[in-house]
């Protein structure tokens, strides 16, 4: 178990309800434990944006600087695997936004 530490904190009023609510929804054991795991995933997010640069800077150091155009070809071989997971794909022929076929 990690040493904890007393904080005190001015949170905005939603961010203090959203994790009442978490506690309320049995999401959380108390709103402590909501707080702390919030700033956990913070850290974790910054240091993969961090590890993201730092990766970056060394291929573009040995590469050359990514280019927009690069960047636009690969963001549309990525659509042009993607695989809707979720709903439905609205360019299928015959559905609708329901997701049911047209008759």
């Amino acid at each position: 178990m990690s040493l904890k530490e007393r904080l005190s904190a001015s949170v905005d009023a939603d961010l203090l309800s959203a994790g009442h609510d978490a506690v309320e929804r049995g999401r959380a054991e108390n709103l402590s434990a909501w707080v702390n795991e919030a700033l956990r995933l913070a850290v974790e997010r910054d240091r993969r944006l961090e590890a993201m640069d730092r990766f970056l800077a060394d291929y573009e150091a040995e590469h050359g600087q990514i280019t927009e155009e690069e960047v636009r070809t690969a963001a549309r071989r990525a659509r042009a695997r993607a695989v809707v997971v979720r709903g439905t794909d609205p360019s299928a022929e015959g559905a609708t936004a329901a997701g049911t076929e047209t008759a």
